[in-house]
């Protein structure tokens, strides 16, 4: 087992067990969930009106559609320059995999969202842990960032895009606690599932690297 892989599942590993944590947090109101009614009361008496059309706008970014769509079309781009399939069906299992987690603890942990009557959007009445926007905009963002290290870019290039990835994922989970949509544990659910699974995915690329020679020849 190499360093980077040890690396990967002790990540894997820690990520894994504060998502529990905030998974259990937030099923039964105690812990850190236990502050997110207040959290939220003081953010709702704190908006600013002028503020409010630029945090919708970061929030739109974090639609699942908008992500789809970025994802097939970066995709697509990634082959069309690089002649590889290999960094595009990364992103793209990267992708499937934020929704696939999404749905499936939404769903098994239920919880409540805040009430709609604080909500500066469309309601949405589906279960709030983990946020899906923090999640899959995380995984996007990041691995774009993580894939532009592979390449032939410049180190500022690679440096400003990694900034502007970490930047994006805060300001769209925190975004949907502003809007009313999210407690901030489902945010921080969102963020941590997201950097869990971004390790599995990078662990399991480097467990099974190919030699470069053969690289080159997909």
């Amino acid at each position: 087992m190499t360093v980077r892989v040890a690396a990967g599942l002790a990540a894997v590993g820690l990520g894994t067990a504060i998502f529990v944590d905030l998974a259990d947090a937030a099923t039964e109101g105690d812990d850190l969930a236990a502050f997110d009614p207040q959290l939220t009361t003081t953010v709702v008496e704190h908006r600013i009106a002028e503020l409010t059309p630029l945090v919708r706008a970061i929030t739109y970014l974090g639609d699942i559609p908008i992500l789809t769509g970025l994802t097939i079309v970066i995709a697509l781009l990634i082959r069309a320059f690089t002649h590889r399939w290999r960094p595009a069906l990364i992103l793209i299992i990267g992708m499937v995999g934020a929704a696939a987690l999404t749905y499936g603890f939404k769903v098994l942990i239920g919880r409540d969202r805040p009430d709609a009557s604080i909500v500066l959007g469309t309601v949405n009445t589906g279960f709030s842990f983990p946020s899906g926007h923090s999640l899959s905009s995380t995984v996007f963002f990041v691995l774009l960032a993580a894939l532009l290290w592979k390449s032939n870019a410049s180190r500022l290039t690679k440096l400003a895009a990694t900034a502007a990835a970490l930047l994006l994922s805060l300001a769209i989970g925190l975004s949907r606690i502003y809007l009313g949509y999210h407690w901030a544990t489902d945010v921080l659910g969102g963020w941590t599932l997201a950097l869990t699974w971004l390790a599995l995915l990078g662990t399991a690329t480097a467990a099974c690297h190919r030699s470069p020679a053969r690289e080159r020849q997909t």
